[in-house]
């Protein structure tokens, strides 16, 4: 059986209230009232696709089943880097093996439907090994714009192959039309957008509603054949719409979740599959619909081991929603996202140079936090060094690779500093010890200065260490955050 054996999500904790947004341009773009209610999910200063998909891919693959991972494929249009490529960042952040096969999948906002479906098309080899495919998304958006209202930063993550699948791969159906309802060219900041009774029409009437009629009858399906119809497309009635063109009952249609996390671009649809794989019984279709220059169509009929799955550490679409905290200052979102520069300060001004040698020799323990344990005393040491924690010789090499990034830390030591900068004071950080040995000094994220105490539990997250503006360079490291 082909098709999905797990999935996860993540959506970052902040929750930009639109009321907020909508007020702040109402001498300027009244209309945006229309669009100021509820929240969008709105990604930390320390966060962007990169980290959104490391999270979401650690929530659909726990460590121990990582080694049967041979390819990962990283959908996004808002990668933090044109010529780097992106998914090995993910790859050293899972601390998967170095012969797994990575690819960057951009260009569209079907880019994510697209890269599941060429993942679903390598697994079919009898002899492939699994693939990871994530879609993340943390697009820009220019100030009082609707886009600003309707985006919302999130990613999923699925784990194809061949075996148990909680989901059975039917097939795909997909068109390719040059139908441009928007652009962003490769110097510009933000997309262009073409009238919208055109692409309603146009775009989603007849593009999109022809790609899921050819794709039921191309695959003997009724309309009422379908439980779950996934359109994520941010305009109302459109998913009704499209609904009535191929039969399918309007109970089947699946929440957008745009009054609470926003449309999360070519991650959208991986987003809502992962949401509704968490609510679905054995036996339902799945119809998943993705646009963007054409249109792909994917169709999946759950099993019954969708009802018996057994990652005791996943939260998915609504464990990340639960947690999400409202966030009403619009200018810290444009601070965040660069909408707005601020004075910073000479605190902020020192060199950013990532010395790319030392990153190479030290890629596991930086980007992969592993740490290093003596086999003979069991000591746990991190960072990793030649020499033994407590040795009295000059023992080299005897440290045995030990990860870190899925082990619990409890905090020692903490401080919330104002002096120091950091984007968005207070910058917390302490001293954090990990179950079964091992301590840093490590920043503290997604966490209000109140709630830090001694022995707090704390989970790591790959974050954004710091941006050096001058050449383009983006550092990562892991930080601390209330588990």
């Amino acid at each position: 059986m082909i098709g999905i054996l797990a999935c996860g999500a993540y959506v970052p904790r902040l929750r930009l209230q639109r009321a907020s947004v909508s007020a702040a341009h109402a001498w300027f773009a009244p209309a945006l009232k229309a669009h100021g209610k509820g929240e969008r999910a709105m990604a930390n200063w320390d966060e962007d696709a990169l980290t959104l998909a490391v999270e979401a891919a650690r929530d659909a693959a726990p460590e121990a089943a990582r080694g049967e991972i041979g390819t990962l494929m990283l959908a996004s249009t808002s990668l933090p880097f044109a010529d780097r490529q992106n998914a090995g960042i993910v790859k050293e952040a899972l601390n998967l093996a170095d012969d797994v096969f990575t690819q960057d999948i951009t260009g569209s906002q079907k880019a994510g439907t697209g890269a599941l479906i060429q993942a679903l098309r390598g697994v079919a080899s009898a002899d492939a090994a699994h693939t990871l495919c994530i879609a993340s998304e943390r697009a820009a958006a220019k100030p009082a714009s609707e886009a600003e209202l309707i985006n919302g930063d999130a990613a999923a993550a699925f784990v194809l192959g061949r075996g148990e699948a909680i989901a059975r791969f039917i097939g795909s159906h997909s068109v390719s039309v040059d139908f441009v309802d928007h652009f962003r060219g490769s110097d510009a900041s933000f997309d262009y957008g073409w009238e919208a009774r055109w692409v309603r029409d146009e775009g989603y009437g007849r593009i999109a509603g022809d790609a899921l009629t050819q794709a039921l009858a191309k695959f003997g399906l009724a309309g009422e054949d379908v439980h779950r119809l996934i359109v994520p497309i941010p305009v109302r009635g459109v998913a009704e719409a499209l609904a009535r063109t191929c039969g399918v009952p309007a109970s089947a249609i699946v929440d957008t979740l745009g009054a609470t996390l926003g449309h999360a671009g070519c991650a959208q649809p991986l987003v809502l599959l992962a949401h509704a794989l968490e609510r679905a019984q054995p036996g339902e279709r799945i119809v998943l619909l993705g646009f963007g220059q054409g249109a792909d169509v994917l169709i999946f009929e759950t099993t019954p081991a969708i009802a018996a799955q057994t990652n005791a550490t996943k939260r998915g679409v609504s464990g990340w929603l639960a947690r999400g905290k409202p966030e009403a200052n619009y200018l810290k979102y444009l601070f965040f996202t660069g909408g707005i520069g601020l004075d910073t300060g000479m605190r902020a001004e020192f060199e950013q140079k990532q010395p790319l040698t030392a990153l190479y020799r030290n890629r596991s323990a930086v980007l992969g936090l592993v740490g290093g344990r003596d086999p003979e005393s069991g000591a746990v040491q991190y960072p990793p060094t030649g020499i033994a924690v407590g040795s009295h010789d000059a023992r080299s090499a005897t440290l045995e690779p030990y990860p870190l990034a899925e082990r619990t830390a409890r905090v020692l030591t903490f401080t919330a500093d104002r002096l120091a900068f950091t984007p968005d004071p207070p910058g917390c950080y302490g001293m954090v010890e990990f179950d079964g040995g091992g301590r840093m000094l490590a920043e503290f994220t997604d966490a209000d200065a109140a709630q830090i105490e001694v022995g707090r539990a704390m989970r790591m997250s790959f974050r954004i260490k710091s941006v050096d503006e001058r050449r383009g360079f983006v550092k990562y490291f892991w930080k601390a955050m209330p588990a």
